[in-house]
C-alpha cells in the first residue's frame, strides 16, 4: 500500500513553502516571525549543498533541527521559509561537502521577545566562489 504524501504548508503572507515541522514550535506561543531563506541563483546548481536550520527556544533547549537541500530551491518557484515565535535563537548553517576544502558557514539570529507579529527576516545564502588557489589544486 502506498502512503499519501505529507501535506505541504505555505505561508499566507509570502506564498513560500514552509520547511516541514517549522510551525507551532513552542506551545502557547504564536508563530509571529517568518524567516525567509534565499539561496543565490549561482548556487542553485550545487548538488551536495544544504542548509542546516536549528531553533533554540532557550540557550539549553535545541527545539528543532532540519536539513533543507539546496536542490529543493530550484524545484519550487515559491521559495522556502520557517516560522518561529518571538523568542529564542535561530541558527542557519550553509554546508557544501563537495568542494575541497568543504564549505561551512553559520549565522545566528537572536529573536527579541518584543518583535512584533508579522515580522519577516530574510536570510540570504551565497556560497563563496572557489579561489584560484583552490581551483588550481583541484585541477591537479
Amino acid at each position: 500500500m502506498t502512503q499519501p504524501a505529507p501535506q505541504q504548508f505555505k505561508s499566507a503572507r509570502s506564498g513560500r513553502l514552509v520547511v516541514p515541522g517549522w510551525m507551532n514550535l513552542v506551545p502557547g506561543r504564536a508563530d509571529g516571525i517568518e524567516i525567509q531563506l534565499d539561496v543565490a541563483a549561482e548556487d542553485l546548481h550545487r548538488e551536495q549543498a544544504s542548509l542546516l536550520i536549528e531553533y533554540w527556544a532557550t540557550p539549553d533547549d535545541l527545539t528543532l533541527q532540519s536539513v533543507l537541500p539546496v536542490r529543493a530551491f530550484p524545484a519550487t518557484a515559491e521559495g522556502w521559509c520557517a516560522f518561529v515565535p518571538p523568542q529564542g535563537r535561530v541558527l542557519v548553517r550553509a554546508i557544501d561537502p563537495q568542494p575541497n576544502p568543504p564549505v561551512l558557514a553559520s549565522h545566528w539570529i537572536n529573536v527579541d521577545p518584543a518583535t512584533p507579529a508579522g515580522t519577516t527576516v530574510n536570510v540570504a545564502v551565497k556560497f563563496p566562489a572557489q579561489t584560484p588557489a583552490i581551483q588550481a589544486l583541484l585541477n591537479h
